[in-house]
């Protein structure tokens, strides 16, 4: 299983021990908001809790032993709008090292293509 495949569906489970296992120690995270920077450990507590994003769609469109380009389209729990990501993904020792993101929000009545 890919890296990414492996990630997204520990994500989708609120699998913290799997996505501890998956995220390397050192691994920093740049979202396309805000401004900040997260660690694994920041991560680990959001992808734990109840709140955390739900994603739809979501497409490897590139990854080998050293990166990812990964999109999805992402919904948040606090009702804002709906975003398309595209992720930047990088690997360390098989695990994921950085992640940075880009996003476009969507209107309320977006449809994905093939949707009616």
């Amino acid at each position: 299983m890919s890296i990414i495949t492996a990630y997204n569906e520990a994500w989708k489970d609120g699998d913290v021990g799997a996505l501890s296992d998956i995220i390397h120690d050192e691994f920093v995270f740049n979202p396309h908001v805000g401004g900040v920077t997260m660690g694994k450990s920041d991560i680990l507590r959001f992808a734990g809790g109840e709140d955390r994003p739900t994603s739809e769609g979501d497409r490897i469109l590139f990854e080998n032993s050293e990166v990812g380009v990964a999109h999805s389209v992402v919904h948040f729990a606090n009702g804002s709008t709906s975003e398309a990501v595209l992720s930047f993904i990088r690997f360390k020792d098989g695990k994921i090292v950085s992640m940075e993101t880009g996003a476009t929000p969507l209107s309320d009545d977006y449809k994905l293509v093939g949707q009616d």
